[in-house]
């Protein structure tokens, strides 16, 4: 009976020690993907200010036309870069946060 305990308490340990393991990465990932979302958002908007105030300076159609293109165009490449770098933080942050578990599934897994 005490060997039950015994063994039933040091699972007990082991799993909340994979959870806290597992929380720390998610909660370490989560503010890095957070801080890189506020970096890009006020880089974005600096960038608009700054288109805006080329815009409100020029003399020609022409002139407005190709300002509001280049802003268009760096606008759409750097959303495209952020996307990627944001797809990459989530993808570490689900392979970081599931490496605690993988003992216990391979303990679960019958061998062949």
């Amino acid at each position: 009976m005490l060997k039950n305990f015994d063994d039933m308490q040091k699972f007990s340990k082991d799993n909340m020690d994979v959870a806290m393991k597992s929380f720390g990465t998610l909660s370490h990932s989560m503010q890095a993907i957070a801080t890189e979302v506020a970096d890009y958002s006020k880089k974005s908007f600096e960038d608009g200010a700054a288109a805006l105030e080329k815009l409100f300076g020029v003399k020609s159609w022409d002139k407005a036309i190709e300002v509001q293109t280049d802003y268009l165009k760096s606008s759409y490449e750097g959303f495209v870069a952020e996307t990627s770098k944001l797809s990459e933080l989530y993808a570490d942050l689900a392979k970081e946060t599931y490496k605690p578990f993988e003992a216990y599934v391979a303990k679960a897994t019958p061998a062949k």
